[in-house]
């Protein structure tokens, strides 16, 4: 996406009305929409359309939205918010850990959703403007290349979801110092967005899963009780 571009959404919802909302809010306030009813058709159009952001309705009348989900996920980090009328944090839990970015409730706001959106689009921002910071990062076989975007354990690309490595570059660029958790939380959720503990603490489990050989006795990234994390420098692998 250029500066010239508007950014472009896909709207995955069955609900007419709710869709309308949606478009109509989007429309609004200057960004391009793409729409699917689906979730069929909402797994082509993000591998056509390569949409900048997703959001997500789980229940939908072919597929479960969070197998839709861990299918985007699959080939893209393409963030998804997901809007649902799922309200137990088992339901958020799982479609974070599926891979989504964001889980919004619904009855929602407009102004809600357009702050969660502007908020991702906050976090792409980041994530590109980190080709202007310190080109890499070793630490024992973690390595960083900003530059590319990209993160590797052994010399093997690690898949990564958005929030996942905007965590990892965000530790690793304090490395040995304790991040709190309102710290770590501002800068990768971002001010008034809605990033919570709970949420943190399912995408450090992801990202240690990914990371560590033993997440259970973790190397690289220390849980602080009650304050925060910490990426502690380990020796070469």
């Amino acid at each position: 996406m250029t500066a010239a571009q508007k950014p472009t959404l896909l709207v995955v919802e069955d609900d007419a009305a709710v869709r309308n909302l949606i478009v109509t809010a989007l429309d609004a306030h200057g960004y391009r929409h793409i729409v699917a009813a689906t979730g069929r058709a909402a797994i082509a159009s993000a591998a056509t359309n390569s949409p900048d952001v997703v959001l997500l309705d789980l229940g939908l009348p072919d597929v479960d939205g969070i197998e839709v989900v861990r299918s985007i996920r699959s080939w893209t980090q393409t963030p998804i918010i997901v809007v649902s009328a799922r309200t137990e944090d088992s339901d958020k839990i799982e479609a974070l850990d599926a891979g989504a970015d964001d889980y919004l409730t619904k009855p929602f706001s407009v102004g809600e959703l357009l702050a969660r959106v502007r908020g991702t689009l906050r976090r792409l921002s980041y994530l590109r403007q980190d080709v202007e910071d310190e080109a890499t990062f070793t630490n024992g076989g973690l390595a960083i290349d900003y530059a590319a975007g990209i993160a590797t354990l052994a010399g093997r690309e690690l898949h990564l979801t958005p929030i996942e490595y905007r965590l990892l570059c965000l530790l690793s660029k304090n490395v040995d110092k304790v991040l709190t958790h309102s710290y770590i939380l501002r800068e990768v959720w971002g001010d008034g967005q809605m990033g919570d503990i709970a949420s943190l603490r399912v995408f450090m489990g992801t990202l240690r899963k990914k990371i560590e050989a033993d997440p259970a006795h973790p190397r690289y990234i220390q849980t602080h009780v009650g304050v925060g994390y910490r990426m502690v420098r380990v020796d070469d692998e």
